[in-house]
């Protein structure tokens, strides 16, 4: 039985939604662009994605594998040896968010700037709402 889904990501109920969430979550994007160098081993990954709870690692590591981004190579030695690397599939989502990781560092003084200017006008999240004009998390339900 060939089961074909048609993925739509604006659906709220597309599985897709839960792939895009493992993507581009922050540890999600670093950690595919992280593996677009090579096998790492977890201890690895945790130095170089500084900030990376060992939690959210194994946790995000896990997503990856399930939606066939990531392979955990476990080595049948003692102490075990697990390395991580990016599948095919791993391998085209990285170049993308290589990508825009690129284009984040490239553009980081234009956007920092527009933050300033921003939470000078009093545009920053404890700002009014556009939509209803309260501020938000002080609205009675």
């Amino acid at each position: 039985m060939n089961d074909v889904v048609r993925a739509d990501l604006f659906s709220e109920y597309c599985p897709s939604r839960e792939v895009l969430k493992h993507v581009t979550s922050r540890w999600g994007v670093l950690l595919l662009v992280a593996l677009m160098d090579g096998t790492h081993r977890f201890g690895e990954l945790r130095r170089k994605v500084g900030g990376i709870s060992e939690k959210m690692l194994a946790q995000t590591l896990h997503w990856l594998e399930q939606d066939g981004f990531v392979q955990r190579i476990a080595h049948p030695v003692v102490p075990p040896h697990v390395e991580y690397r990016l599948t095919p599939l791993g391998e085209q989502i990285g170049y993308k968010l290589g990508d825009l990781a690129a284009w984040i560092e490239g553009n980081l003084d234009g956007i920092l700037a527009a933050q300033r200017k921003a939470a000078v006008a009093g545009l920053d999240q404890e700002a009014k709402s556009p939509l209803d004009g309260k501020s938000k998390g002080l609205v009675a339900e």
